[in-house]
């Protein structure tokens, strides 16, 4: 594990030379290829060394990163010609990306908060520097607060949890059950807030409209799943507690959900849309992983990585448009079927995985995680019902709306795309609508 990490850190230098914008992302790419020759046992953590290892969910969450980092710089052209700190913004993602690979394979619990943190101040950056309007600060703010607000308590309810254990291997929390109320709120709510579970979920639209493409694409993808493999680290020593509890954020998450889905068709701006309905798929998750059953486990695991590969798609499309007319406004991108009809194709792929038809993981996912809510209780057969046809309503309507109609005269006529952008979706829509043919390696033994 420790090769891939000296790999990335010695890219480092390759920021500060002219002209390394692609070669930064082709060392990514080979990066990734020899990633997945990675020996890995399904049932347990391999390559155990005493600070890192990898098991079937860090594996599947560090390919996800590397395969989106590089995906970001092949979306920022428009930065590398404007040489607008392009080298910077390299390093920017290097950075990144080493948080995010020390996030997912350190077995350290300390180290696990001290990189999950960490990986916030990239981000914050990215939004801050490359952002597009003024208000990107207030934005930044509001993700900036409203993580930090809750990662304190972790931080305390690991320390008790060391002094319990002496020890913060995450590897043997398994041995230890801790029926205690404040340490489990303490450990679940900066995972929750981070996914974002519905009520603490405001930082979460603010964040995507004023980041720059590269910004939303890592924050959907990665970001977001960041609270999920939290939950299913932190889980295995709450399991008492958490049968009593757990059904108090169930019910916030399913009614939250149908409520955001219904927010998604007052949206007005494509970004935002997208990332509210990235809240309403991450609510069917926190609901699955606080089933506490197989199912839901690995249902919410496949639907994590469906789920980044297909919004960052989504937030790369809106950006294709951005890019052409200057508005991301829902009234201004209208008939665009008449100019870009080989995008419209693109635009429809990418809605119809949103809204997990098949053979999209999207849909792997939601019948696992719909089985086992159901299975939790078939109340909740009512609100799973609306989400899911809810969110077909919406993707509907996005593409309707942007692809559909009559087109804006103030419009001029612009070129159509260029083979670097359709290379680029094709590398997320691929993965999504393939990766469902290996499904067995996303049933993860626990």
């Amino acid at each position: 594990m420790m090769k891939f990490l000296f790999m990335i850190m010695f890219m480092i230098p390759l920021c500060f030379k002219k002209n390394m914008f692609w070669v930064v992302q082709l060392m990514m790419m080979m990066m990734m290829m020899m990633f997945m020759n990675l020996t890995l046992n399904i049932m347990n953590f391999s390559n155990l060394s005493y600070m890192m290892s990898c098991d079937l969910i860090s594996y599947g969450l560090i390919l996800l990163s590397i395969w989106i980092s590089s995906l970001m710089i092949m979306a920022s052209e428009s930065l590398y010609k404007s040489k607008f700190y392009e080298n910077f913004f390299l390093l920017n993602i290097i950075l990144l990306l080493v948080m995010l690979y020390l996030t997912f394979s350190v077995m350290n619990l300390f180290l696990f908060y001290l990189f999950f943190e960490g990986s916030l101040i990239p981000t914050l950056m990215l939004i801050i520097g490359w952002g597009y309007q003024p208000e990107r600060i207030q934005a930044g703010m509001y993700l900036l607060f409203y993580t930090l607000f809750v990662s304190l308590p972790l931080l305390l309810g690991i320390f008790f949890i060391y002094g319990k254990m002496n020890s913060m291997l995450i590897y043997f929390m398994k041995f230890y059950d801790y029926d205690l109320l404040f340490l489990y709120v303490s450990m679940v709510m900066a995972f929750l807030v981070k996914m974002p579970m519905y009520f603490t979920h405001l930082w979460l639209p603010k964040a995507h409209v004023e980041a720059p493409v590269s910004g939303s694409m890592i924050l959907a993808a990665i970001m977001l799943k960041l609270g999920g493999y939290g939950l299913l680290r932190v889980l295995i020593m709450l399991q008492k507690i958490n049968l009593k509890m757990g059904f108090i954020w169930i019910i916030i998450s399913l009614i939250g959900g149908l409520y955001i889905s219904l927010k998604c068709f007052c949206q007005v701006d494509m970004k935002s849309l997208i990332a509210y309905s990235s809240v309403a798929h991450m609510s069917i998750v926190i609901g699955g992983i606080m089933t506490m059953n197989y199912w839901g486990f690995i249902g919410a695991y496949i639907l994590m990585i469906g789920h980044g590969l297909c919004s960052s798609g989504m937030f790369c499309l809106s950006n294709i448009s951005y890019e052409r007319i200057g508005s991301r406004s829902l009234f201004l991108n209208k008939g665009m079927m008449n100019f870009m009809p080989s995008m419209t194709m693109w635009w429809f792929l990418f809605m119809s995985s949103n809204m997990a038809a098949p053979p999209s993981l999207n849909l792997m996912g939601e019948i696992s995680l719909i089985n086992s809510l159901v299975s939790w209780s078939w109340m909740s057969m009512i609100m799973l019902m609306s989400i899911s046809f809810f969110s077909a309503g919406y993707s509907l309507y996005l593409f309707s709306y942007t692809q559909h109609g009559k087109y804006n005269l103030g419009m001029y006529s612009f070129y159509s795309g260029v083979s670097r952008e359709y290379l680029m979706l094709m590398l997320h829509w691929l993965p999504l609508n393939i990766l469902i043919m290996k499904i067995d390696y996303s049933m993860i033994w626990f």
